[in-house]
């Protein structure tokens, strides 16, 4: 008998606060838009697109390093979180990486959580037809500002898994507190993460500044997303993308930067922006192995995590338990 996946929102898009967090950010002395803006329908797609092109490595890294070391990985997990466990699935999307793991870890429940349930409904209705007999749970979170899953959910050690880069998105601090509430949802299970690892600046900067300018076109598409947002009145015509990598801050910068002194309105505000004036959008931290070891270490996960890299180095997953 085939089950029927169960959903939980726990967060609501709220139009008028996003328009408010938006707004505030232009105003700011130095500009900035969260990169959480970038994700209307336009920009999911161009994003996809993104993980297609030859500069863009961490997906087909970290899908080659799964494709490698599957086994060995299942084998590891299963040791920390024992037989069968609740798999919670951070920022899953279309649930396709957890998925690939179900053979070799056959997890009694399978939480995927998301900002909307919304994404997810089709996903799991999927989903639930190849695994007729798995408990599939959507969890509508802004996991980004705090992690906790409902009660009901926490039945022993789980499999916290957050595969891609997306903790680069995350100030040092930010990705400390993160990992903290992770270590907690794990109930005693563990951490599977996929981290982007430190490489040469050409590479890192090829990666988010492409030649055929999608990425361009990911970034401008924010100016468009807050024209609806805000009734604002941005031309993407005169600005430009700018992706940098800082050394000090060991960042991906992306910035929309103004090709000409222009003023853009919206409702109840506006500001002038001179010629060179930048937008902060992204920031996507790399991060050293063994630094980013020590930060699972300060977040409580013990010292005999496990790591798997491809050969250049390029990208790691991480497995801390604790």
């Amino acid at each position: 008998m085939m089950k029927t996946p169960q959903f939980i929102q726990l967060h609501r898009i709220d139009d008028a606060a996003l328009a408010a967090e938006a707004a505030a950010g232009l105003a700011a002395a130095a500009a900035r838009v969260s990169p959480k803006f970038f994700y209307d329908a336009l920009g999911s797609r161009l994003f996809d697109a993104i993980t297609e092109l030859d500069e863009y490595y961490p997906t087909r890294t970290e899908a080659a390093i799964f494709s490698a070391h599957a086994p060995a990985i299942a084998a590891a997990v299963l040791a920390r979180c024992g037989e069968r466990p609740t798999m919670v699935d951070l920022g899953a999307g279309n649930c396709a990486k957890a998925a690939r793991l179900f053979g070799l870890l056959a997890p009694r429940r399978y939480v995927a959580v998301d900002i909307s349930v919304d994404f997810l409904r089709q996903a799991l209705h999927a989903l639930q037809r190849e695994h007729p007999a798995l408990d599939l749970t959507g969890v509508g979170m802004d996991f980004s500002a705090h992690l906790q899953l409902p009660a009901s959910l926490a039945d022993g050690p789980a499999l916290v898994f957050y595969p891609g880069s997306s903790i680069g998105n995350f100030a040092p601090d930010d990705a400390l507190r993160l990992l903290r509430e992770a270590r907690t949802t794990a109930a005693g299970g563990a951490l599977l993460i996929g981290v982007d690892l430190v490489k040469p600046q050409s590479l890192l900067e090829a990666a988010y500044d492409d030649d055929l300018g999608v990425t361009a076109a990911f970034n401008l598409n924010l100016l468009k997303h807050l024209n609806r947002l805000l009734g604002a009145d941005f031309d993407v015509r005169e600005w430009r993308h700018v992706a940098l990598f800082d050394e000090r801050e060991s960042r991906i910068e992306m910035h929309l930067e103004a090709r000409d002194a222009v003023t853009v309105r919206w409702r109840d505000g506006e500001r002038r922006f001179a010629a060179g004036e930048r937008i902060h959008t992204e920031n996507s931290y790399k991060w050293e192995a063994d630094a980013f070891a020590a930060l699972l270490q300060e977040a409580g996960f013990d010292a005999g995590l496990q790591r798997w890299t491809d050969a250049q180095g390029w990208f790691g997953l991480f497995l801390a338990g604790g």
